[in-house]
């Protein structure tokens, strides 16, 4: 058996796919199912049983796949020790954050990355909560900032601020931008047509399940899952949307907008998600800090 085998492996079983695994591991099919088959060879057990879906582990690839997280898990601190001994931490991390955040963090984060961290490698992934949890629990993320996360046996949580959603809808011509509109009620927010994103994502949910503690639901006109599409949409006055302000202020054309309170708040938790399957390495600690005094610094500004 050797590490490559067995990174192969991990892969496949966590993935549920040879297909996708060879994506991730950006190697050819044939070669790494050849792989498998040797480390099923030399092991003297089937590991992997392919299904009309993909591949499961077997019994015997269950247990390997527990032994392996944590092999490949103490060949990342090795490198990690190593990588100290030359004056910093390496390894590679990746991220995984949510449109409406995205364009607010990525770039002071890996600026602060590439200062902090300079022998690791950074890779950061933007996407719908659902999506990146998915993909954190699959073992392609170390990390990911998700909107209303729950913890469960795959996942765990930390606290790491809360965004306020605001009615957000076109900024009529003419109208000047000051002073913004005052307060609005969600009861009356439920009577606007509304963009907005298609089921399960964080937000749409958030939305329908207060609303539906008072008695009414979303008038939804459009699903549309991506806050750009969401805000062009708006300012072509196909209807108005909830978003954050991080959202609309990042957008190419802020002033386009005008946004609003609701009242009483529409306000989400964002957390940050780690694998409870695979333990943090050091650098991926010191990227969890990183997130952390990025956005603190960013709701300071």
């Amino acid at each position: 058996m050797n590490l490559k085998q067995l990174e192969y492996f991990v892969r496949v079983a966590e993935l549920g796919s040879f297909t996708r695994a060879s994506l991730a591991l950006n190697i050819a099919q044939p070669a790494l199912s050849r792989q498998i088959r040797l480390l099923e060879v030399e092991l003297r057990h089937n590991l992997l049983v392919r299904n009309g879906r993909g591949a499961a582990p077997t019994e015997a690839g269950k247990l390997l796949l527990e032994h392996g997280r944590g092999i490949l898990h103490q060949v990342e601190r090795a490198q990690e020790e190593l990588g100290r001994v030359r004056g910093g931490l390496a390894g590679r991390v990746a991220i995984g954050l949510p449109s409406s955040l995205a364009r607010v963090l990525t770039v002071p984060l890996t600026r602060a990355f590439r200062q902090q961290l300079p022998d690791a490698a950074l890779s950061i992934r933007e996407g719908l909560s659902v999506e990146l949890q998915r993909s954190l629990v699959a073992g392609q993320l170390d990390i990911a900032v998700l909107y209303n996360a729950q913890a469960n046996a795959d996942i765990e949580i930390a606290p790491l601020m809360t965004e306020e959603l605001l009615l957000v809808q076109a900024r009529p011509p003419g109208l000047p931008e000051d002073p913004p509109p005052g307060p609005i009620g969600l009861r009356e927010v439920a009577q606007l047509p509304l963009v907005i994103p298609s089921r399960p994502n964080a937000i749409r949910m958030h939305v329908e399940t207060e609303m539906a503690n008072i008695g009414c639901r979303p008038r939804v006109v459009l699903e549309i899952d991506g806050v750009a599409a969401i805000l062009d949409l708006v300012a072509d006055g196909a209807g108005c949307a909830l978003l954050s302000r991080n959202a609309v202020a990042s957008s190419i054309r802020p002033s386009a907008f005008t946004t609003r309170a609701v009242e009483p708040a529409l306000q989400t938790q964002v957390a940050l998600a780690t694998s409870s399957l695979r333990p943090s390495t050091l650098t991926q600690q010191a990227t969890l800090e990183l997130i952390r005094r990025t956005v603190a610094q960013g709701n300071s500004g």
